[in-house]
């Protein structure tokens, strides 16, 4: 049996990638274990978009144990999707912590560094959960052996985490009336499995994302020799801090915050161990990187007249570059376009692409901050699986005070969004007002069951349409008109004042409009209005207040 002793860079490097490949194999299961009866199962996905964004970051990379540590880390920490990739990035990001300024690590050092992940992960989470993926990693910490090789130690540390795993459905109701253990403890499970199968030496090859983006369509006639520089330039870079001219351990990149926001506009900036990302949007790119040259060298570079930019989405967001910021922005999450359009008519300044089982990255709302000119921006995620990415961007942004409103469903954002008073300066007397309203929004969705289920309420038959409200089962037939109507029942909408029905991809509008005069019918004193809402996954989505 193969014994390795000291882990080097090379092997990291092997082991994060045969990771992405056990994922990848295992992804339909773990996707599969899902807790409730209707397609949300993506953390298989999630973990794998999640580790291939750090697989990505180390392509053409060299250096030691640490640096390739750091550098995975910040592939992951902007690729994270969902709470589940969100948290394996903080893993990551707590390894890459434990190992420091490490060339080479022997199993003692790595086993201080995977306790440094079970605390990063821990603190990753506000209320942590015992019998979920952070339950497996301590567990398979706790109980791993240290005292022999690095082979040995990841073979007691594969074992502990599946007895660990095994385990979670008694630490969870919910998990053990589903009949699965935790996906999240089963993805990580899987990419340390195949870690172990890159250290031992069995090393398959898995396709990763291109790192090189197609080149960019330029415009060359948005930019004559005529023309006047109106938006400035997209600036980005990555700052390497150099020791000969920082003291690293004390250095606060608040200095360099602080300037990139005086001098800039849409500034996206955030430290990873020595590492500085920037972007920023600036007249003057050559002083700004004159003035970063006292603090470190330059790793990358990519200056973009905003004139020449491609897309035309862009091209109108940088019409405001020269403004002063406005005092709201807005970011919201939805997928179908109809319902994108309705929180586009709200004044909705970013719609991202996303919900259920297409949950965005840490990235995709970076970049939706960027884009917005203002000093607060509010952010709806509309879905409990999507806010722990929107806490992450939020701490890494800098050019704007960001605020994740704790929206957990579609009917949530939107009527939040529609009652945010924009001429009020008091962002705290707004967000506490939009909170309010939202807690007494009722939102239901109907979809189809792909399992069996009991709930309190009714028993759910796989193929069957569902018709439920946060986790509560309240509605279940083989007709989706009669499960959509048992729904709004349960939802006692005699006793409110509007409902919004929007209608999903699969559903005819004949139908919808059906359904609806048969409500309009039976709740003569409800204002009802139809949508054609084209999302994926539900049905109908029911919005009463």
């Amino acid at each position: 049996m193969q014994k390795t002793r000291e882990l080097d860079s090379l092997t990291f490097v092997a082991m994060l990638r045969q990771g992405a490949v056990a994922l990848g194999q295992d992804k339909k299961v773990i996707n599969d274990l899902n807790v409730f009866p209707i397609p949300d199962g993506d953390t298989g996905d999630n973990m794998l978009m999640t580790l291939k964004a750090g697989c990505t970051a180390l392509e053409g990379q060299l250096g030691t144990l640490s640096e390739i540590a750091s550098a995975a880390s910040s592939g992951m920490l902007l690729g994270a999707r969902g709470n589940s990739g969100v948290i394996l990035s903080r893993i990551f990001a707590g390894l890459a912590k434990g190992l420091k300024g490490v060339v080479e690590a022997d199993t003692k050092t790595f086993e201080k560094a995977m306790q440094s992940a079970v605390d990063e992960a821990y603190k990753a989470v506000p209320v942590p959960v015992e019998g979920t993926i952070i339950t497996v990693l301590r567990e398979g910490v706790a109980g791993a052996d240290s005292d022999a090789d690095l082979n040995h130690y990841f073979e007691t540390l594969l074992a502990a985490m599946q007895v660990s795993l095994d385990h979670t459905p008694e630490l969870l109701q919910v998990l053990k009336d589903a009949g699965v253990v935790d996906s999240g403890g089963a993805g990580l499970l899987s990419i340390f499995r195949g870690m172990n199968d890159a250290l031992n030496g069995n090393i398959s090859e898995v396709d990763l994302p291109a790192t090189t983006a197609s080149a960019p369509i330029v415009e060359l006639d948005k930019f004559t020799e005529d023309s006047t520089l109106e938006f400035g330039y997209c600036t980005e870079f990555l700052l390497r801090l150099m020791r000969s001219k920082v003291d690293l351990d004390a250095f606060d990149e608040k200095v360099i915050f602080d300037y990139l926001n005086r001098v800039g506009e849409s500034v996206v900036a955030f430290r990873e161990g020595s590492i500085i990302k920037v972007h920023v949007h600036t007249f003057t790119p050559g002083v700004i990187l004159n003035e970063m040259q006292k603090y470190g060298e330059f790793l990358t570079i990519k200056i973009e007249n905003m004139a020449l930019q491609h897309h035309q989405s862009t091209n109108q967001n940088n019409a405001s570059f020269k403004l002063p910021p406005k005092p709201y922005g807005i970011v919201t999450v939805a997928s179908g376009e109809g319902l994108i359009n309705a929180f586009r008519e709200f004044g909705t300044d970013e719609v991202i692409a996303g919900g259920q089982t297409m949950n965005p990255s840490t990235q995709d709302f970076l970049d939706a901050f960027a884009r917005i000119n203002a000093q607060h921006i509010l952010v709806f995620p509309n879905n409990k699986n999507i806010k722990m990415a929107a806490d992450q961007a939020a701490e890494l942004y800098k050019g704007a005070d960001i605020h994740v409103l704790p929206s957990t469903t579609i009917g949530e954002g939107y009527y939040g969004i529609g009652s945010i008073d924009k001429d009020n300066p008091n962002a705290e007397e707004v967000i506490a007002s939009v909170t309010e309203i939202m807690q007494s929004v009722v939102t239901g969705m109907v979809s189809t069951a792909i399992r069996d289920a009991e709930g309190d309420l009714v028993s759910v038959h796989t193929g069957d349409y569902v018709g439920y409200s946060g986790k509560q089962l309240l509605s279940d037939s083989p007709d989706r008109q009669t499960a959509a109507k048992a729904l709004v029942e349960r939802l006692d909408a005699a006793s409110r004042d509007v409902m919004l029905v929007f209608y999903g991809e699969q559903v005819p509008q004949d139908e919808a409009e059906k359904l609806v005069a048969e409500l309009q019918a039976t709740y003569p004193n409800l204002e009802i209005m139809l949508n054609n809402g084209e999302q994926p996954v539900y049905d109908y989505i029911f919005v009463l207040c």
